[in-house]
């Protein structure tokens, strides 16, 4: 069993339009099951290592806190930099312990002015629907065509009770519904993770879906004002996050008028330039 854990950077619903949050993005890490404690063991020692060797009370690692120019929460006012290096040690255990990366990152303004016809059971209007069920063909593709034909998928997710129903109604219909060619057939459960505090798996999908999406951002022009310094820590991370992604070329949904929905996921995703990471100084693609 492998698990793909999801969490979401830059949701505002329905409002396209938030200057503040142009891009979204949804997706996370997977882990093997008989992976999962080495790696909680080893997040735990480095985040007490930070700290040295005295981790706050009921500690929760929130991307914002860590990363915000001041800090917050349990890393108020902490130098910048030793947060950073902090930020660049966790992603490191991507690396470390070989686990995968999967996302969707969603253009807003792109979005707003894009529309599909595909029957699916959302519109146009709001992108955590869309990313979660590219996400399902994402990973049922790579259970299947990496994995194994023994191997399954189970997908767990941060509650969010505003697209619960949505959520049930499109992991049903994928899995149960249309003919059985096209179902959904590697991802065999999905669950919500029930506090993130007890889920340091969570805690590190949010650390890579917060750092893609400011990178994203980056590169998209949004954050011009930022300093070199800023941007290139950013490219830096997503270059260990990268690194972990299997496929960066779309996965088609395969189906009658899924052709629809491609060509729709395909308008509205939004990735880096080609030479990005020669852009930033960084080894070449």
């Amino acid at each position: 069993m492998h698990f793909f854990y999801i969490d979401e950077s830059g949701d505002t619903g329905a409002n396209l339009a938030d200057q503040y949050q142009p891009i979204f993005v949804l997706g996370g890490i997977s882990v093997r099951d008989e992976g999962w404690n080495i790696t909680q063991e080893r997040l735990s020692q480095i985040i007490s290592d930070y700290f040295g060797g005295n981790t706050p009370n009921d500690f929760e690692l929130h991307s914002k806190e860590l990363l915000c120019p001041a800090g917050d929460g349990p890393f108020s006012g902490h130098d910048l930099q030793p947060r950073c290096e902090l930020a660049l040690r966790l992603l490191g255990l991507l690396e470390e312990r070989a686990h995968g990366v999967h996302y969707l990152a969603i253009d807003k303004q792109a979005l707003a002015v894009t529309n599909h016809d595909a029957p699916v059971p959302y519109g146009s209007n709001q992108p955590y629907p869309i990313g979660f069920d590219y996400l399902i063909t994402y990973i049922n593709w790579y259970v299947r065509d990496r994995l194994g034909i023994s191997a399954r998928g189970m997908v767990i997710l941060d509650q969010k009770d505003q697209h619960h129903g949505l959520i049930e109604q499109l992991m049903h219909e994928r899995r149960f519904g249309g003919v059985p060619a096209h179902r959904v057939k590697w991802v065999v459960e999905f669950s919500y993770s029930v506090d993130s505090q007890k889920n340091p798996m969570i805690q590190l999908s949010d650390l890579v879906i917060y750092c893609t999406k400011r990178f994203i951002e980056i590169e998209k022009g949004h954050r011009d004002a930022w300093s070199q310094d800023a941007k290139n820590f950013y490219a830096k991370c997503y270059s260990i996050i990268r690194g972990r992604v299997v496929r960066t070329t779309l996965v088609e949904r395969n189906g009658r008028y899924m052709d629809r929905l491609n060509a729709f996921i395909a308008a509205v995703r939004v990735e880096p330039r080609v030479q990005w990471r020669r852009h930033y100084d960084l080894a070449d693609d």
